[in-house]
């Protein structure tokens, strides 16, 4: 690249207080125009348009005229411009975006990065007594260009970390106006977010809850396209079904390019078992390969019999005809939902969890009358405070409570999103090959079935029923029986799908879109819709979650032609979300050289947080052994480390249910490992956040509850009651109050701690008395400090049945009878942890 004249190289470097600004102000990593000398960039010559905007210098990015600058012309090109006594670049000081020369913050000087505005002029400076930089009311509106022009230049965040929950709410409250306010912090609400924050639009969300505390952290996993939605546009000759399926391949592959650390492509197994199957399936799985055109992943192919096997050693294999093994996309959904909402805080947008909307704020236009919506009274529900944040544009991205906010808007409002229920359930990582899922296209009832591999664990879903709208969805015994019966359909007899082997189990609620009289959600796509109210309310509802950046484009295109906003296309296809930038697949080893981490937690890191593992090990604490150096862990069996909730803080993090579901994944992964990890996280939080001990008791309290009811403990506890029947033959009988009675020596007809110790000490065993009492709580049913031998038979009666697996007692007893006389220490693990 040719040197600048004066800019000394690729970019030109401001000089303090040689240029005039035109500052314009916005808290807290707002934007603004500005001026420094030398502020822009310098590519003399230069004709072919530039991908990803300005490089990054000492001095920050400009996009202006300045001193040896350039200045971008109408298609992104750059003409080659005379050099002038001032220039229009914007630069961002260490508290937020602005002009002139001084130190730094809002209105501050050319320290930091900047964006440029061709041609702005310096406004006059208030003489009210405000603050260095601000405006007066009868200035924004000249300023308001300079704004625009300048964001428009955007290629680079504006943060080089996200601000922090504080700062966002600050920037809520004394931002006059945004130009966008987002209600919903899901992938669709966050996609927004990003999208219109990166054409230039000063943009706000809030979200009731946590990011992806809905839908968008309950889902299969899956970056796809839909094999099935396909098979419906081809059967019933559906353009529009043929031009979603082609969207969200399109998705699929940008996906899969933003965010390398997050998401991958997957094998996926479709096994055969009629021979006129082979021919039929073969064609659409083509023809799925054929649509995504140049986004293609990988061409599907064929396996014979004993090569299915080979890949999938676990499959049914009487009248196993051959498979069919086609590519999508698998993803971290809840963690590639935060990254979105990350990415677009860093790019300046305002986004703050648990922020309630109250209500809608409406004012009449000045020459019509027409009530219009120009922003909503939001509540902070973490401390009650209540304030209102105005907008030019309102956007509702709420999901399943799309018609919620809508009725805020208009009381009359027809219903446009029937929501279905969507169970899954997690199981113990030997049900499936480590990279190759499977795939039930037609299930008993119709409905399809992904058997797929997620973190070292299985998932298996998902169903499809009407449901009523709820923020606590929980998943019935009925849905977790449906999936592991067809489970059993798929694999062979050699494995015992046991009920006791699920290890966690969530309830999503699908936005789908519908006429409000159909009955039927099976039948119904998953197209997005956006609708606009007569007061200017703009919805977008139903979609998927691989198309969420589509639907965040055609949303905001909808706000700013509705809402006359200033603002250019799209940037978000190819822009890197929060730590994809600089990821690469052997990124963890560094971790392992530089900080001593094991290699499975470092692939952890790498594969959680990307280019920002680094910043999570660096917080690691020492664990006083020789190896690993650094990295505590929270519980044994995952590579979660104490570090990641000092980090997760960091992320937004305001609960402890934020951190065992959608900062971690543990709940997700293992309800049983969750709980036991709770405590420990409860402390490293309230160490953070300065809780009290009601603080503690309170947030220990909730994330039980959230476990239990939503997470699939609840089913745990139903498989082994006081009145479970105890279905045993008479000999199993016999052998089983044997093996009690080894315990129970004085013939009580019950075990108690001291009866266990004393069993353990004689083969020379030690386990400390909280460790027993656990495991003697799992039995306890009657909750009366023992297990009596009717509770020990029920005990061994459900773990016959497969409703339960893993029993640390059932394990303890067995071995502790086989090793008596051979004196051997007692393996007491748990083994799986299952429900």
């Amino acid at each position: 690249m040719p040197r600048g004249e004066e800019g000394g190289g690729r970019m030109g470097r401001p000089r303090g207080g040689a240029g005039r600004a035109a500052a314009g102000k916005r808290p807290a990593g707002g934007w603004a125009a500005g001026g420094g000398a030398g502020g822009g960039v310098r590519r003399a010559g230069a004709t072919r348009p530039v991908r990803r905007g300005p490089r990054r210098g000492l001095s920050g990015l400009g996009c202006g005229r300045g001193r040896g600058g350039g200045d971008p012309g109408p298609a992104g090109r750059w003409r080659r411009r005379r050099p002038g006594p001032a220039s229009a670049s914007a630069s961002r000081g260490p508290g937020g975006v602005g002009a002139g020369s001084g130190p730094g913050g809002v209105g501050a000087g050319a320290r930091g990065r900047g964006r440029g505005a061709r041609g702005a002029e310096t406004p006059p400076r208030r003489r009210d007594g405000a603050r260095r930089g601000a405006l007066a009311p009868e200035e924004r509106a000249e300023v308001n260009l300079a704004y625009v022009e300048a964001a428009e230049c955007v290629s680079e965040p504006v943060n080089r970390e996200p601000p922090s929950r504080e700062a966002q709410l600050l920037t809520l409250q004394n931002m006059s106006e945004f130009d966008i306010l987002v209600i919903g912090g899901g992938a669709t609400g966050c996609g927004c977010a990003l999208d219109a924050v990166t054409r230039g639009l000063k943009t706000a969300l809030v979200e009731r809850d946590d990011f992806s505390s809905g839908t968008s952290s309950r889902s299969t996993k899956l970056i796809h396209g839909g094999v099935r939605y396909l098979q419906k546009a081809i059967m019933k000759l559906d353009i529009e079904q043929y031009r979603m399926v082609k969207e969200a391949l399109h998705e699929r592959a940008n996906l899969l390019e933003i965010a390398p650390h997050l998401s991958a492509p997957l094998p996926i197994m479709l096994p055969i078992y009629k021979w006129w199957q082979l021919p039929y399936y073969w064609v659409g799985i083509k023809l799925y390969d054929l649509v995504a055109g140049s986004n293609c992943l990988k061409s599907s192919y064929v396996l014979s019999k004993s090569r299915a096997l080979e890949h999938f050693p676990m499959l049914q294999k009487d009248k196993l005809v051959g498979a069919i093994v086609y590519y999508d996309g698998q993803h971290n959904d809840a963690r590639m939902n935060l990254a979105i909402a990350l990415t677009a805080a860093r790019y300046g947008a305002a986004t703050a969890n648990y922020m309630e909307v109250v209500s809608l704020l409406k004012e009449a236009e000045p020459h019509t009358g027409r009530q219009r919506v120009c922003g909503a009274r939001c509540r902070d529900v973490l401390t009650g405070q209540e304030f209102d944040v105005r907008a030019k544009c309102v956007i509702n991205a709420t999901g399943p409570f799309t018609d919620t906010v809508r009725r805020m808007d208009n009381q009359d409002a027809a219903a446009i999103c029937q929501p279905s229920a969507g169970v899954h359930i997690v199981m113990p990582g030997y049900y499936s090959p480590e990279s190759m899922g499977l795939l039930d296209p037609a299930t008993s009832d119709g409905r399809v079935i992904f058997f797929l591999p997620w973190q070292k664990m299985t998932i298996a879903g998902t169903t499809d029923t009407p449901t009523d709208v709820t923020h606590h969805p929980i998943p019935s015994e009925e849905d977790i029986n449906f999936i592991l019966n067809e489970v059993r359909n798929y694999l062979s007899c050699d494995v015992e799908v046991r009920r006791g082997d699920v290890l966690a189990a969530w309830s999503g609620i699908r936005p789908l879109v519908t006429d409000p009289k159909s009955a039927d959600t099976q039948s119904i796509s998953r197209n997005h819709v956006v609708d606009i109210s007569e007061s200017g309310l703009i919805t977008i509802a139903g979609g998927k979650w691989t198309t969420y950046r589509s639907m965040a484009e055609d949303t905001i295109n909808a706000a700013i032609k509705t809402h006359n906003l200033k603002a250019g296309p799209s940037r978000t296809v190819g822009l890197f979300l929060q730590g994809g930038k600089d990821w690469s697949p052997t990124l963890y080893i560094r971790l392992v050289q530089d900080y001593g981490l094991e290699s499975e937690v470092a692939q952890h890191l790498a594969a959680t947080y990307g280019d920002k593992a680094f910043e999570v090990a660096k917080m690691a604490s020492v664990t006083g052994k020789r190896w690993p150096i650094v990295g505590v862990r929270l519980v044994s069996e995952f590579p979660y480390i104490e570090a990641e909730v000092k980090y997760g803080i960091k992320e937004y993090a305001c609960t402890a249910v934020d951190m065992i579901s959608r900062r971690t994944r543990l709940a997700f992964l293992n309800v049983q490992a969750a709980e036991e990890a709770l405590p420990r996280i409860v402390e490293l939080m309230a160490k953070e956040l300065n809780w009290d001990d009601y603080k503690k008791e309170e947030e220990l309290e909730t994330a039980r509850k959230f476990l239990y009811y939503e997470m699939g403990y609840k089913s745990r506890s139903e498989q082994l009651t006081d009145r479970s029947e105890i279905s045993l033959l008479p000999s199993d009988i016999d052998r089983y109050k044997k093996r009690f009675h080894k315990f129970d020596a004085d013939q009580k007809g019950f075990i108690t701690i001291v009866d266990v110790q004393r069993v353990l000490e004689s083969i020379g065993v030690q386990m400390d008395e909280n460790t027993l009492h656990e495991i003697l709580n799992e039995v306890d049913l009657n909750k009366n400090g023992q297990v009596e031998l009717n509770e020990f038979l029920q005990l061994m009666s459900a773990i016959q049945k497969g409703r339960v697996s893993g029993s640390r007692l059932a394990i303890l007893m067995k071995t502790a009878e086989e090793n008596l006389d051979r004196r051997v220490p007692i393996p007491v693990d748990r083994s799986c942890g299952g429900l």
